[in-house]
C-alpha cells in the first residue's frame, strides 16, 4: 500500500475495522516515512457470473431465480428455507469455484435436479417436469421409473 502523501510503501496497520453489513474491512494506516495517516478499504470482489440459455442469449446469474424455481417445486412439501437456501448456496459455491464465468441453463438445472432428488422425490418430479419439458403422461412415467431406481440402490447402499 503506497502512502498517499509520500509514495512510501512502509505503512503500518493502526486500527482495523469490519464493517457487519457491507463486508468491507477498514483500516486506518500510519506511514513509516512521513508518519501521516490514511485510510484504506478492503473488499471482497464479486466474480460475475453468466449464464447461457437454450436460446443462445446470456443472462447474468441471478440467485433468486433459482430460489423461486425450487420454491415452486417444493410447494407445499416438508422443506424449510434453509433447506433452500443451503441448496442454492452450495450450488452457487460449485459454480464460482469453476474456471468458466459462463455457464450453461442445463448445467444448473442438472445441480438442482440433482440435490432435489436427495431432498424430496415429489419436489424432484415437480422440477423435472418443467425441466425436462414433460410432455404427456409417459414421460412422467419413466421419470418415476428413474426415481425409484435409484431411491432403490440408494437404499442397498446404506
Amino acid at each position: 500500500m503506497r502512502c498517499p502523501y509520500c509514495g512510501s510503501k512502509e505503512s503500518r496497520v493502526v486500527d482495523k475495522r469490519d464493517g457487519a453489513d457491507d463486508g468491507n474491512t477498514r483500516r486506518r494506516r500510519e506511514c513509516l516515512k512521513c508518519y501521516k495517516r490514511f485510510t484504506t478499504y478492503e473488499r471482497i470482489e464479486n466474480v460475475e457470473l453468466d449464464v447461457l440459455k437454450k436460446d443462445g442469449t446470456i443472462e447474468k446469474f441471478n440467485r433468486d431465480k433459482i430460489i423461486r424455481s425450487i420454491n415452486k417445486a417444493i410447494s407445499k412439501r416438508p422443506i424449510s428455507d434453509d433447506q433452500v437456501l443451503k441448496l442454492v448456496e452450495d450450488i452457487e459455491m460449485k459454480l464460482l469455484n469453476r474456471k468458466a464465468s459462463v455457464i450453461k441453463s442445463s448445467e444448473i438445472g442438472k445441480m438442482i435436479l440433482n440435490r432435489l432428488k436427495w431432498l424430496d422425490g415429489v419436489a424432484y418430479m415437480r422440477f423435472a417436469s418443467v425441466y425436462k419439458d414433460f410432455e404427456n403422461l409417459d414421460d412422467f412415467q419413466t421419470e418415476l421409473i428413474l426415481l425409484r431406481e435409484y431411491y432403490a440402490q440408494e437404499r442397498k447402499k446404506h
